[in-house]
């Protein structure tokens, strides 16, 4: 009797414990309490008959690990080779961490991570689950050392899932871009011209600088940047350093924004009239020199333009280079300003009077002048009177000769002459010279010297189809005409109509012997007719 109620005792007991243990099923998600920690492991009830055991090197924090702490885990197996149940953190982890990825991938929400390590094109994140970063998605610009992102936490957006693989890969850059294009859209929304905001130099071009606001680049051209005179933007800004600018221009449509640096300040323009006045003598440094003149800098933001006729009244400058250079201090005046396009034009030579002014008084018409040959050219000699004042010697006023030869086989370069001035137009800035009216005029004497049918000699300088100008003195040359040419060979036949070619009978530096047909002092001409040719001296 005794021993029959002691098995049903045993057996309600039995069935009184069974009745209160979990029906767990392999791979399903059950919460745990830690029962005990030792030895590097962790007890885990589950509510089973069995315990699990799972290593602390699975827990994230497993020196803050206490009795009573509770957790998720995946039933593996109900029962090891050891009597226990099987247990997973990482793998319930997973599950849990799964179903939040997949929410936000489809949501597009963005998930906090960690870089955990650095593997080949990219690295391992652990957003619950590990999932991959490729490297062309870690920043919107590349950086210089990835090494460094190990160990970071940071937002990312999901790019990819694989359900099939559990494998997702995400992005830093996307989440920047988004966070960039959402800033952009506030920041066009809410910028109003004439605003003053802070930024970052992001880029230095030749044309400007490109600032970010924040989300938004905005381009700082560099006629912008300074009211003063600048090369290059470089010469005032440094990328990343911060910067405060004032909104010019905003483009919803093309979502542009322009800015400006020196609009920071007041145009120096406003009074240019004020501190620069017309016919004023000014002062300022040379800070650029062009083909067509020199740029003043009368202050900062203030230039001049000197141009190159402003430069001297008497010097022939062929480049503004030659008189003045960069850096240097000038006086000029002011003599035009036009405030409307930000120009003051400038003069050198007006801070003095002009020397041609006087010209006329100090070189009277009939004045005698040493001087020297300075420039030759084909209608004439220039002469150097004084420093910058120089005169023309027409060509046909260098001899008496009637035919015009050119200059350079009368005068040399640096050549000393003495000339007599002709006119002076100091409106034209221009001197006339005569160089034969100085010298004895043959043609005076010449009724005298020669009559009609009087045999000279004399030299061909110069023979035409027309005849030949023979030279029977200095300065005195007559012209003999083909008419007044006979063909003097032997056996030579003139037929009637028949044209003798002059080029054929005579040469240059010929000697002939002429006769005197005609003589006329008054057109300075004098015509000759051919005797013969002269047998050259043979040595």
């Amino acid at each position: 009797m005794k021993v029959t109620e002691s098995k049903k005792d045993m057996q309600s007991i039995e069935e009184l414990y069974f009745s209160t243990v979990k029906s767990i099923s392999v791979g399903e998600v059950v919460k745990g309490k830690i029962v005990q920690i030792s030895k590097g492991e962790a007890l885990i009830d589950i509510g089973y008959k069995s315990e699990g055991i799972i290593s602390l090197s699975n827990f994230d924090s497993p020196e803050d690990l206490k009795v009573g702490d509770e957790m998720e885990v995946l039933v593996e197996s109900k029962e090891n080779q050891d009597g226990m149940v099987g247990l997973s953190l990482e793998k319930a982890d997973f599950i849990k961490n799964w179903g939040k990825i997949q929410k936000a991938y489809n949501s597009g929400e963005i998930i906090k991570g960690k870089i955990t390590k650095k593997i080949k094109g990219g690295f391992i994140v652990n957003v619950g689950i590990p999932g991959f970063l490729p490297s062309s998605q870690v920043d919107i610009e590349p950086l210089k050392n990835q090494d460094d992102l190990v160990g970071k936490e940071k937002e990312f957006k999901i790019l990819k899932t694989n359900q099939w693989r559990k494998n997702v890969v995400v992005s830093h850059k996307a989440y920047l871009e988004e966070n960039r294009d959402q800033s952009r859209k506030h920041l066009l929304e809410t910028l109003k011209l004439k605003d003053i905001v802070k930024g970052r130099v992001k880029n230095i071009t030749d044309f400007g600088a490109f600032i970010d606001l924040g989300g938004l680049d905005g381009l700082l051209h560099i006629t912008d940047i300074s009211w003063g005179r600048i090369s290059h933007p470089s010469e005032v800004l440094a990328i990343g350093e911060e910067v405060e600018v004032v909104i010019l221009e905003i483009d919803q449509e093309k979502k542009r924004v322009s800015l400006g640096l020196k609009q920071k300040t007041a145009d120096p323009w406003e009074l240019v009239e004020k501190k620069f006045p017309l016919n004023a003598k000014v002062k300022g440094t040379v800070v650029n020199i062009t083909n067509y003149g020199i740029f003043l800098e009368l202050e900062k933001g203030i230039e001049g333009l000197i141009h190159i006729s402003e430069l001297s009244w008497t010097k022939h400058i062929s480049h503004p280079s030659q008189m003045l250079s960069i850096g240097e201090i000038v006086e000029a005046m002011v003599i035009n300003i036009d405030k409307a396009n930000n120009k003051i034009a400038l003069s050198i030579k007006r801070t003095e009077s002009d020397p041609w002014l006087k010209i006329k008084d100090k070189y009277p018409k009939g004045t005698k002048i040493k001087t020297k040959v300075r420039t030759i050219t084909d209608y004439g000699v220039f002469v150097e009177l004084e420093e910058g004042i120089e005169g023309l010697v027409h060509v046909s006023d260098l001899s008496w000769a009637p035919r015009t030869e050119h200059p350079s086989k009368s005068v040399k370069k640096g050549e000393k002459l003495e000339v007599l001035v002709l006119d002076v137009d100091p409106t034209q800035r221009k001197i006339s010279l005569g160089r034969k009216q100085l010298l004895p005029n043959p043609w005076e004497e010449i009724d005298k010297k020669y009559k009609v049918g009087m045999e000279i000699k004399g030299t061909v300088t110069k023979v035409t189809d027309f005849g030949a100008f023979v030279e029977i003195e200095d300065g005195i040359e007559g012209l003999l005409h083909i008419s007044q040419i006979k063909d003097e060979t032997p056996n030579a036949t003139e037929q009637e109509g028949e044209v003798i070619s002059v080029q054929e009978l005579l040469k240059v530096d010929d000697k002939i012997k002429v006769t005197v047909v005609r003589i006329s002092s008054e057109e300075r001409k004098i015509g000759l007719s051919l005797v013969k040719k002269l047998k050259k001296k043979t040595t």
